[in-house]
């Protein structure tokens, strides 16, 4: 049976001559559950409507409960619902479509239609793309008001039904050039069973998984039927051809890795990190209130909120402390504060970027503990050494180089078994993909430092005491989640 399945609301509204596609109608595939039984395939939805809980809507909901891909999905439509709710790219967009004006002499168009990313306008290419990267919708309509700085005024959907004949024909070869790629590369061997993307960034300094570590994982795979591949931010318009995507640099909401995991999510590719574990780990306000509501214990804490929480800090939690500021990572954004003025002045800087920082008891401690967790399970256990004559496991110095402590990972065995539960327990009120808990074990007990979304694993460091079993847990995560 083909790969790519079009569904219709009536076989008139899509003239199939020629086309390789097994076209259906929404009535059918709501009402046989047993059609595709066994296959994976992809659908395009051409209803002609995606409101809330019309037949289109319906077919994105089940095409997403049995297991296929299909675009456009439900995120999407709720999504394209409401400006409010698609107003998180509008600036991006706008910022786009005013760089495709730059140095042209055309006119602004009015209303532009983007097929699959792509538009008849070839100055709106890069635009199209991008459009379709936030969006995955067949066909889009973006109505744009000219001006000093033309803005986008709306995005919807639009069904085929409502194409001009030109407008049509320029669809059908969208259609066909966007189901013509390759889903999965061919080579000179068996394929494998599945194909799994890995994200990484060749330039970062201090990425949660080196290109070495990589190579060595994707041996491990390979050996259960999944081939690995590393890729780059480029690489968005291929992301669907791959079956699950592994997110290996450092994460952020406001750049392209939050747009890798919701785009992955969106085509129902099983995802670490996924975009909920980002929002949630990448902040530690939020973090720092979820361990105290549900009972484990943090560095006590005093959230800044303006000049007047300063002399609060300072009475609660003395002197040193440490401050941070909400989103921080890799011991940036993180800083020890000996006094009243260190405390006031560092205030000053950041709350120029921020409308909340922390404030922490300092806890000195000879290392920390990362405890990893996947799928609600231990996976490692790593005790991260301070760096020399340093107080945080990396020293950053003005020169831009990172000075990294040692490490000691034990086997899951010989590690504390408190230690373990509280990391599962920490990890587990996140979700239920692959988190790294830093804990403070002191006298007083074992203390939640954050939950870390995108933890480091390197071949050498984080598996020295499991050995390849990381890497085989890690593949059957995603395997297992593709097959359930």
């Amino acid at each position: 049976m083909a790969d790519w399945v079009v569904i219709v609301d009536t076989l008139k509204d899509f003239d199939n001559a020629g086309t390789p596609h097994k076209v259906i109608t929404a009535n059918d595939y709501l009402a046989r559950a047993n059609l595709f039984r066994g296959a994976r395939p992809k659908i395009i939805n051409l209803s002609r409507s995606f409101a809330y809980q019309s037949r289109g809507y319906y077919c994105s909901l089940l095409a997403e409960a049995r297991g296929h891909r299909v675009i456009p999905s439900v995120e999407t439509m709720i999504d394209l619902g409401a400006r409010q709710l698609y107003a998180q790219a509008v600036p991006e967009l706008e910022d786009a479509f005013g760089k495709a004006l730059a140095g042209t002499d055309g006119a602004v168009p009015g209303r532009l239609l983007v097929y699959f990313g792509t538009v008849e306008d070839h100055r709106f290419d890069r635009f199209g793309r991008l459009v379709f990267d936030w969006f995955r919708c067949p066909v889009l309509e973006v109505t744009i008001e000219a001006g000093a700085r033309p803005q986008i005024k709306r995005l919807a959907a639009v069904p085929v039904t409502r194409l001009t004949a030109g407008e049509l024909e320029f669809f059908h070869a969208a259609l066909h050039n966007h189901t013509s790629r390759q889903w999965r590369s061919q080579r000179d061997r068996v394929a494998p069973r599945y194909s799994f993307a890995a994200l990484h960034d060749p330039a970062e300094s201090l990425p949660p998984s080196s290109i070495a570590s990589l190579r060595h994982w994707s041996r491990i795979a390979a050996k259960l039927g999944v081939e690995v591949e590393p890729i780059t931010r480029r690489d968005l318009p291929r992301l669907a051809e791959f079956d699950a995507l592994f997110i290996r640099e450092t994460t952020s909401i406001d750049n392209h890795t939050y747009r890798f995991a919701r785009r992955a999510a969106q085509e129902g590719m099983p995802v670490i990190d996924d975009p909920v574990s980002m929002i949630r780990c990448t902040n530690k306000i939020y973090l720092h209130e979820l361990m105290t509501t549900n009972g484990l214990a943090v560095p006590p804490t005093v959230i800044i909120a303006g000049k007047q929480d300063l002399v609060r800090a300072a009475d609660e939690l003395g002197f040193p402390m440490v401050l941070k500021i909400p989103d921080s990572s890799f011991s940036r954004g993180v800083a020890k504060v000996g006094n009243a003025a260190e405390l006031e002045a560092l205030f000053r800087l950041w709350y120029e970027d921020t409308d909340l920082l922390l404030a922490q008891k300092f806890m000195p401690t000879e290392f920390d503990w990362r405890v990893g967790v996947l799928g609600g399970k231990p996976l490692f256990v790593t005790q991260y050494l301070m760096a020399k004559k340093h107080w945080q496991i990396v020293k950053h110095s003005a020169d831009g180089k990172a000075l990294e402590g040692g490490f000691r990972t034990p086997s899951l065995g010989e590690a504390p078994p408190a230690v373990i539960d509280v990391g599962l327990r920490a990890a587990q009120l996140i979700g239920d993909g692959l988190y790294g808990v830093d804990l403070k074990e002191t006298s007083d007990g074992i203390f939640v430092v954050e939950v870390n979304d995108n933890p480091n694993i390197d071949h050498g460091v984080e598996d020295r005491g499991e050995k390849d079993q990381v890497w085989i847990e890690l593949t059957r995560w995603f395997i297992d989640r593709l097959e359930a």
